[in-house]
């Protein structure tokens, strides 16, 4: 006949007494403080002109570049036989005494939507629009700048190679 064990009630005690106590950090919990909103979810058009307009232009200005004159405005896209009569907002930047322009287009108004970026020189036709930012899945403040700055950087407009 097989033998019947029974439960020792003396050695469950003590693993019933740990789950009826609260751990202490349970029993110490604060109340979690809200952390502020990323400046990245702040309206669009208040985002680019308080946070990313003033960024770019200290970006400018660290790689010596004290005339750039920024512009953020709701425009057609300036490219000659674009059939479309839409508006899009456009950060317009330039240099130089204009000599050197670039726009970065939110064709989504938004910052993680559609982007798009152009050039020009002299005050001549905007180059081909090209997508800006296509491959980023989360866009922040930091991001943009580095990349719009990247984007001049390929021209030779800020850094001679």
């Amino acid at each position: 006949m097989a033998e019947e064990t029974k439960p020792n009630p003396e050695s469950q005690q003590p693993e019933q007494a740990a789950k009826a106590k609260p751990a202490p950090a349970a029993r110490a919990a604060k109340p979690k403080k809200e952390k502020p909103p990323a400046i990245e979810d702040k309206p669009f058009t208040e985002f680019i002109e308080q946070h990313f307009m003033p960024a770019l232009k200290e970006a400018f200005s660290s790689q010596g570049i004290e005339d750039m004159e920024l512009s953020f405005v709701k425009e057609k896209l300036p490219i000659p036989g674009f059939g479309t009569d839409e508006e899009c907002w456009q950060v317009i930047g330039n240099w130089q005494n204009g000599q050197r322009q670039f726009n970065l287009y939110f064709l989504d108004e938004d910052i993680s939507g559609q982007k798009a970026f152009s050039y020009s020189t002299s005050g001549g036709s905007p180059s081909t629009i090209e997508p800006f930012m296509i491959d980023e899945r989360k866009v922040n403040l930091d991001l943009m700048v580095l990349y719009t700055l990247q984007r001049l950087n390929a021209q030779k407009w800020l850094v001679r190679n």
